[in-house]
């Protein structure tokens, strides 16, 4: 299978999640490939913000109907999907996810807050849970409660994510932290938006911290023993992303620095190096989601 396209915007995003690709062996490191570009494009669409909405919600409408070419077994027009297709039909990837996944990302054009966090893990589950239900299946494994360890995994890190990203989203006038979470720290929306770090601020990025470390939590105690072994690339960004959590919460969720919290490259050899040698002695403690 050619992938060039795909593994060209996976090589240039730098992202944890392309990290985690090294521990696949090539051909499912392939189809992660096309399944990262896929979702790179389609969120780079939404984040466009100097095009018109409308303009963009166009482009995403083209990406879903083009994708639907693929699974009719007709030619798709965009590079990153042709390379998606026979990934597609390998592993018997489901459109009702792609879809799902393209109206989490159309809600950034309608949505710049959310009320409560019952909203917020809605969207959670579209951007990020459904990316784990669709990666899962490259990776294969044998119990159905994988499933359900990928949705508690993906709204753990993009719940991680947002906190990381407070300063950059509030740049495009979105604040993802629950705004009642916010209230009742006594935190104003104009406060985070004007990048105003204070106690309280600190009091409400906790309290999404929480939530963030119970899913963990939940993820670790749900995937099951025997597919710990073939989930590796998501146990590796568990470890990465449990890290960075610790590492906002050692900085008091001061966020608003131009440069954002990171997990070093020292940090991240050493995480795959321990994800690597627990996976390949049989060890079955995950790096993450520990009181």
């Amino acid at each position: 299978m050619s992938a060039h396209v795909s593994q060209s915007i996976t090589r240039k995003s730098a992202s944890n999640l392309a990290l985690a690709f090294v521990l696949l062996p090539r051909d499912k490191r392939e189809g992660m490939a096309a399944l990262y570009a896929f979702c790179r494009e389609v969120d780079d669409v939404a984040d466009e913000e100097s095009a018109p909405v409308e303009r963009r919600r166009a482009r995403l409408a083209a990406w879903r109907d083009d994708l639907r070419r693929a699974y009719e077994q007709g030619p798709p027009s965009f590079p990153v999907n042709q390379e998606l297709q026979p990934v597609i039909a390998r592993y018997g990837l489901s459109f009702a996810l792609f879809d799902e996944l393209i109206r989490g990302v159309e809600m950034d054009l309608d949505i710049k807050c959310y009320e409560t966090f019952a909203e917020l893990e809605l969207y959670c589950y579209r951007v990020a849970s459904v990316v784990g239900r669709l990666s899962i299946e490259i990776f294969g494994y044998r119990n159905p409660r994988c499933r359900d360890y990928a949705v508690f995994l993906g709204k753990a890190l993009q719940l991680t994510n947002i906190l990381r990203d407070v300063r950059t989203d509030a740049g495009r006038g979105r604040i993802y932290l629950p705004l009642e979470e916010l209230e009742r720290c006594h935190v104003r929306p104009e406060e985070v938006l004007n990048s105003e770090y204070s106690s309280r601020f600190s009091q409400a990025a906790a309290r999404v911290a929480d939530r963030a470390r119970d899913f963990y939590r939940q993820a670790r105690e749900t995937l099951p023993n025997e597919d710990r072994r073939a989930m590796g690339a998501a146990e590796l960004m568990g470890s990465v992303y449990w890290r960075l959590l610790q590492k906002l919460e050692g900085n008091g969720f001061n966020v608003f620095d131009p440069t954002p919290t990171r997990v070093s490259k020292s940090q991240k050899l050493f995480l795959i190096f321990r994800t690597w040698y627990r996976l390949t002695t049989g060890a079955l403690i995950p790096n993450y989601g520990s009181p």
